[in-house]
Formats: C-alpha cells, structure tokens, sequence
C-alpha cells in the first residue's frame, strides 16, 4: 500500500536501518522549497530557505508531541553532542561521570571523550542486555552527572526502557539525554510525557529524509542551564542585528545553531518527517513488529536480538552459526540487500516492505529455520 509513495529498488531492500529510502515526491519538493527560492526570484532567498528550517523544527515537533522552539538544527549527532555537553558547567568540571553502554554507536563515545577530557566515562559491558530495567539498576550509582541512553541500539536490535528508566535518573538527580538516531519514526516517542532532559536524532534512517539533518531537543527545563561555546550569528537573539560587541544567546535552542546554516538537508527532511508524522510512528511500528514476528517464528533461535516488542528495535539481528555464509549466499542470490554486523546480519522492515518482499525473504530464509 505505502510502497507507490517511496522510490524503491529491484532488490528487496532492508537497510532502513542504515539509510530509508526517499519519498517519490521528495525531488518535487526539494526544486519547490530549496531551488525555487533560489533560482526562480530576483531576491534575497534567505527568508524563504529560513521558513524550510523553520519547516522542519515544526515536522519534529509533531512527530514527538513537543513544541517546536524546543528543536535545533544539528549537522550530525557527533557535533550536537560536543556543542550540548560542552555547554554544561556541571558535566565539564573535572570528575564528572557518564554512564553509557558498550552498544551506543561509537562515535557518541569518541566525542564525549574528547569533548569531556576531565570526565570518567563509566559503561554497561557489551554482553548485558541494556532492554532489560534490571540491566541498568546496578550502574545507577548516586555520582553519576549524565545517562546516555540509546533508545535503541543498532548492532543488538535491543530497545532501552525508557519508561521506566528515565524516571530513575531523574530520582538519582542526574541528567538523560536519549539518542533517537536508531528509532525515530518506527519506535513511538512522546517527549512530552517522558520528559528527558536532551535528545539527539537524525533523518537519514527509519525517516528517509537522507544525511546531514540532525537535530538537538532540549527540554524547556533545561535551556536556562545550557551555555554553549560553539556559537555563530544563528545563535544570537537577533541573527541580523550585526553589532559585534553584543551577544545573547537565543531564547530557543537554537542557541546551539552556530553560524551559517546548511539549507538543502533539512529542505529534504522535513517533507519526508512532515509524511511520517501524518501517518504515525504507531502505524509504522505496527506494521514492522507483524513483518518481525514473522522472521521470529519461523528462525527460532537464531535470532539475536529481543523477541518481544517492547525490548526489541525495528531490526532483527540473526546468526546461523556456520551456516551464516551459506545463509548471506541465498540472501544475495535472492536479491535481499541487508548488512552484517559482528553479532550477525541486520534486517529491517519499514512500512513500504509489503507482502511480497516478506515473502522473498523467507522464502530464501526458510532452508535455514529451525
């Protein structure tokens, strides 16, 4: 039903997790809100290319229950999370600690350290189940400053129990920020009843709006406290004010914009955001938990990753064992585009994968079930 509405290839495609495929509109769009401005007018274009960032704030805001103000344009996850942490007296004090897992991405390791220099970064080993409340609960200790909290991991197909687990890091007295790249658009997420203190997302996975449209959420709660460092005339009250000797840090989050924007990602994300958010990631969650149960029953035990909605990602982690070459040689045959990870091969339905790709798949998957 929903596959006309996206470019699809001749292979059945189940990298969402890695890169969504575009919305057939998404070129209309782009020449509209990007082009147009710019090559059809006389004028200026910054008036209109400013109202697409504003676009996109706006698509956010709808897609997790919030207000828009809240949002701000991020080039990467990796640069938001320098600017954001490096904007807390509290975490750049010498001894301050941060609690995170083996499993989050590795750069959101990489640029704490090397934004934190004076932080003790403390993590979850990599064999513990980070879906499970009672995984985090020993790691809860009364000094900890920040919780990284991955709502879900890419290379485990594990989805962290942020219901519950963010109102423990708020009884601890320390701050959470959520990083959304691996969920947004397919695993629900009201930021206004789970009320984190930060999140971070991108565009490019589950909501196929491609690369370079990141974004930075903070709570209103926590604006006041942020003082960033990395700082440009998009961050200032007034961007066209043009007085040198006078800077005020935005009254949104936007203070975490810095200088001159990029225009043409967030043109494309927030048409392709602005589809998802009218359809529901209930929708889209729906529909890729019944594709995922489907693998579930018929592989048993190699599946790696959870086997029950609320622990588990939009991904299917597998591994066969020794046949795992054998299995990735039918799956090519097939023409199934998928990737391989060190805990096994990721698979990833989205709301375009219809019937008729799930049953290529296990088609080619079903020699190997158990």
């Amino acid at each position: 039903m929903y596959q006309k509405d996206f470019v699809m290839p001749k292979a059945v495609y189940l990298l969402n997790h890695s890169v969504g495929r575009p919305l057939q509109s998404l070129r209309q769009a782009f020449d509209e809100h990007f082009f147009l401005p710019w090559q059809g007018s006389g004028r200026e274009p910054w008036a209109d290319w400013l109202a697409v960032v504003e676009d996109f704030r706006i698509q956010l805001a709808r897609l997790f229950n919030s207000d828009a103000k809240l949002f701000c344009p991020q080039v990467n996850l990796s640069s938001g999370l320098t600017k954001l942490v490096q904007s807390l007296p509290r975490l750049t004090r010498p001894g301050a600690v941060i609690l995170m897992s083996e499993n989050d991405f590795p750069s959101m390791g990489f640029a704490l350290r090397q934004a934190l220099p004076e932080a003790e970064l403390r993590f979850i080993p990599a064999d513990q189940d980070v879906s499970l409340l009672e995984t985090w609960q020993p790691h809860m200790s009364a000094d900890i400053d920040l919780v990284f909290i991955s709502h879900a991991y890419s290379n485990t197909g594990q989805q962290a129990p942020l219901t519950e687990l963010l109102p423990q890091v708020r009884a601890l007295g320390a701050l959470s920020l959520v990083d959304v790249a691996q969920s947004a658009g397919v695993l629900p997420l009201d930021l206004s009843a789970l009320a984190p203190d930060f999140l971070l997302g991108s565009s490019v996975k589950w909501l196929c709006g491609g690369p370079g449209a990141a974004y930075l959420w903070v709570n209103g709660e926590q604006l006041a406290a942020c003082q960033p460092r990395d700082v440009g005339w998009f961050s200032h009250e007034n961007p066209f004010e043009f007085d040198i000797h006078d800077f005020r840090y935005h009254d949104s989050a936007l203070k975490f914009w810095g200088g001159t924007p990029s225009v043409a990602p967030y043109a494309m994300a927030a048409h392709s955001i602005s589809y998802f958010a009218d359809l529901g990631s209930d929708k889209v969650r729906q529909h890729n938990l019944m594709q995922l149960e489907r693998i579930w029953d018929l592989l048993g035990e190699a599946v790696r990753s959870p086997r029950v909605a609320s622990r588990c990602s939009g991904t299917a982690i597998l591994h066969f064992g020794e046949r795992q070459s054998q299995v990735l040689e039918a799956l090519t045959q097939a023409n199934i585009s998928l990737d391989v990870r060190q805990q096994g091969m990721r698979i990833s339905p989205h709301i375009y994968n219809g019937e008729q790709d799930m049953q290529t798949l296990l088609e080619a998957l079903s020699p190997f079930s158990v």
